[in-house]
């Protein structure tokens, strides 16, 4: 049967043979289990329930318990071979000292108040391999939540309206009940201090292109009146948070950022996605394996033929990416690691404005692209005032990122460029007369 890692005290066997001043070396757990405890009263309740069913996991193992006094649980953690760790009172500080003090491969969350069945954890440890961040859900389809009828609808609310307004398609955002990958908190810059770590972390998770899921679960609070007073916490913590979230949601750098402005609630937005979509396609079609240069996270990515490879220089743009079962390379347009003539077709796409015209990237899409082959080359056209008003009232909008076009071409710039580069101007789409895409022939 496994055991857990004691971090108390290691067997004095194991500390035979060792020289003055060295010690032992511990393998690290697999597994983590952090636990804010705000009622010490469960704790000795908890344990036993939670050992068992770490057991049946067959897992190495670490319990901490986070706690502002721990006199008041030292004794049943020692008992129960836990760590009791003293942190600070406000629960989002609390977490952030212990996401940092667990060793784990995996951190698993859970509260000490007997609402989080420990029998749920095999659940939980089931579904790691298919998403980064699991979490246990009442309000997913099969889950269930036994609270008052206040508590239930402020709770439903709030979720609703951090899901809806920041595109997250998770139904419990505030639930504590987690299994994270310990590597997206160890990357994460989490600045919360009281309940909205919970959507923070999820919204941060999110935008750095990991994969979030759901599973259900039933939750029964042990002590209603004392979680009346939590919820309007959270939802206080949640309300002041949710400005911040919403500007990293509406980020370009975010992961899903292309993805889902295909779906966009703004029609504008919608159907410029949609077009860019449809013109690619178009353009793309019929000419065998494609490199697509600055991919992003766009839709495109799924409908290129089989063979074809998307690059980007953001890891977290081919980590959302995945999903489009492509094959996926993070590099730099500056310097792309293929040979020369090695894609019968090149895609570039919203990539060139944004970076200074004197670099080597035009150079590159010509130089990977085999002779007889078809270049598509997308970016705004500035010699049309209808980009250059859209582009003044999209500066408006909070997140807009008009200012990351530091190079403006215009259609017979781009015209004169690549033919000075030894292509051939085939044929040419516009969306709004804003975005020009054209596709150029390379000369055998």
């Amino acid at each position: 049967m496994p055991t857990p890692i004691n971090a108390v005290s290691v067997a004095s066997s194991s500390l035979a043979g060792l020289g003055a001043g060295q010690l032992p070396t511990l393998p690290p757990p697999d597994l983590s289990v952090v636990i804010p405890v705000t009622d010490a009263g469960s704790v000795d309740v908890l344990l036993p329930q939670l050992r068992a069913a770490l057991a049946r996991l067959e897992v190495k193992f670490e319990i901490l318990l986070l706690a502002t006094d721990i006199s008041t649980i030292e004794q049943v953690a020692t008992a129960h071979h836990a760590r009791a760790i003293d942190v600070p009172a406000a629960y989002g500080l609390a977490l952030r000292r212990g996401f940092v003090e667990a060793a784990g491969e995996y951190v698993l969350t859970m509260d000490a108040d007997l609402s989080h069945p420990p029998e749920v954890i095999e659940q939980l440890w089931s579904h790691r391999m298919q998403a980064d961040l699991t979490i246990a859900s009442r309000y997913a389809p099969g889950g269930r939540a036994d609270m008052s009828a206040i508590r239930y609808a402020c709770s439903r609310i709030l979720n609703a309206v951090f899901s809806h307004g920041l595109d997250i398609p998770i139904s419990d955002l505030s639930s504590g009940f987690r299994l994270y990958r310990a590597r997206i908190l160890r990357e994460q810059h989490i600045t919360s201090r009281d309940y909205d770590i919970l959507q923070q972390v999820v919204v941060q998770a999110y935008a750095e292109g990991w994969v979030v899921q759901e599973v259900p679960f039933a939750y029964r609070p042990r002590r209603r009146a004392r979680l009346e007073r939590r919820g309007v916490q959270v939802g206080l913590s949640w309300l002041r948070t949710f400005g911040a979230l919403w500007l990293l949601r509406n980020s370009i750098l975010a992961a899903d950022y292309d993805d889902r402005a295909h779906d966009s609630r703004i029609p504008l937005q919608r159907y410029w996605q949609r077009s860019r979509h449809a013109f690619v396609n178009e353009l793309v079609a019929g000419q065998g394996p494609v490199l697509d240069i600055g991919c992003g996270s766009s839709r495109i990515i799924g409908d290129l033929p089989r063979g074809s490879v998307a690059v980007d220089i953001l890891q977290r743009k081919l980590r959302y990416a995945k999903r489009f079962r492509r094959s996926l390379v993070r590099a730099s347009g500056f310097a792309l690691p293929f040979r020369d003539a090695s894609f019968p077709c090149v895609l570039c796409s919203q990539v060139i404005e944004h970076v200074p015209k004197e670099s080597p990237i035009l150079g590159e899409l010509c130089r990977v692209l085999a002779p007889g082959g078809r270049l598509v080359l997308g970016t705004p056209d500035y010699a049309n005032w209808q980009w250059v008003y859209i582009e003044k009232l999209y500066g408006l909008v909070p997140g807009g990122y008009k200012d990351e076009h530091i190079s403006h071409y215009t259609n017979s710039e781009l015209r004169r460029i690549m033919g000075e580069r030894g292509l051939r101007f085939e044929e040419e789409r516009y969306i709004l007369k804003g975005e020009l895409i054209q596709a150029y022939r390379k000369q055998i």
